[in-house]
């Protein structure tokens, strides 16, 4: 019976020996630190590189490339994936990324007879003037040049513009003061100017029927050449302006609210509506949008909104944006002055 025994082992042993690989556990073993029914973990290599926190992937032969926080994919513009908003880079968060410059609208193919740089007006119906934050100004109630930055509805920018005024001027007069505003597009040329001549005693919505007692300001474009004027007219409470063409025509007629408050009390929108010349039908607004206690109360950088027809003339559409800077000077720059 032992050497029977003996046969029947034998082969079974071979069998066994066979099975067993070099580097592999034999079958029924658990490899170091594995359970049995664990499927088997390749052992560590050469070819399993270390990733680092902030490490750029790794890339092998064969496999597709992988893109990281800020590379742009295939077919895509550069920036991050759809539906992923930036983050503002931190000292010690890896793939956080810098904020990206401004987007300028791309120019549009220019008509024949559009002034020079109007023609990003063409297929608008709304604007954004967003007034620039200064410092400066802010922590030394030293009145500076404004800033403006105009977006359409889609965050582009199309203009910047800049104030230009005397320093003496802006510390005496305040709001008051006669400024000129050059607006440029995306390649820095200037082809909006807006001005406005100091008058000493104009801004009284009850004397404003009197040219010397009315504030206006005349829309250029391109520069030097007049395409149109706001001028304020008389009335009892609220503010009243016309909107005229280059030959003084009026065309457009804007009537502002009873009450202008700003404060903590009055966070709604201060709405300009623009109506026709016969006061019979809206066509557009410019409105006075709440920026924000902190901003509202410490700074006069203000947020205006520009509505008007898409198919309205680009040279009223230039216009009606210069009535931004002139309603802005009157009635919405003394925040900070009245806290000084």
């Amino acid at each position: 019976m032992s050497s029977d025994k003996a046969e029947t082992n034998g082969p079974t042993e071979e069998v066994q020996l066979q099975d067993i690989q070099p580097g592999i556990p034999p079958q029924g073993q658990a490899q170091h630190g594995q359970y049995l029914g664990q499927p088997p973990q390749p052992y560590p290599g050469p070819s399993s590189p270390q990733q680092y926190p902030g490490q750029p992937p790794q890339q092998y032969a064969g496999q597709p490339p992988q893109p990281y926080a800020g590379q742009p994919y295939a077919g895509q513009p550069y920036g991050l994936p759809p539906g992923q908003h930036p983050m503002m880079a931190q000292p010690g968060v890896p793939g956080a990324v810098m904020p990206q410059a401004a987007q300028w609208m791309p120019m549009p193919q220019a008509p024949v007879g559009c002034p020079p740089g109007l023609e990003y007006l063409l297929q608008i119906d709304q604007l954004l003037v967003h007034q620039q934050i200064e410092l400066f100004e802010v922590f030394t109630n030293w009145e500076t040049q404004n800033r403006y930055i105009v977006k359409n509805t889609m965050g582009q920018q199309v203009y910047y513009a800049h104030e230009e005024s005397d320093t003496c001027m802006r510390q005496c007069c305040g709001p008051q003061r006669g400024f000129t505003m050059h607006i440029t597009d995306n390649l820095q040329q200037e082809v909006i100017r807006v001005v406005r001549e100091f008058k000493c005693c104009a801004g009284c919505t009850w004397c404003a029927g009197s040219d010397c007692c009315a504030m206006e300001v005349a829309v250029e474009a391109p520069v030097g050449t007049v395409v149109g004027y706001v001028k304020q007219t008389a009335s009892v409470m609220p503010p009243h302006y016309d909107i005229k063409d280059a030959d003084g025509n009026t065309v457009l007629k804007i009537r502002g609210p009873v009450c202008i408050c700003q404060g903590v009390c009055c966070q709604w929108d201060q709405d300009f509506v623009v109506h026709n010349n016969e006061l019979s039908g809206e066509v557009g607004k410019i409105s006075k949008q709440w920026s924000g206690l902190l901003r509202e109360m410490y700074t006069n950088a203000d947020n205006f909104g520009v509505s008007f027809p898409v198919d309205l003339d680009v040279k009223l559409k230039a216009t009606m944006l210069g009535a931004v800077f002139l309603i802005d000077f009157m009635y919405f720059e003394q925040n900070q002055n009245k806290n000084q």
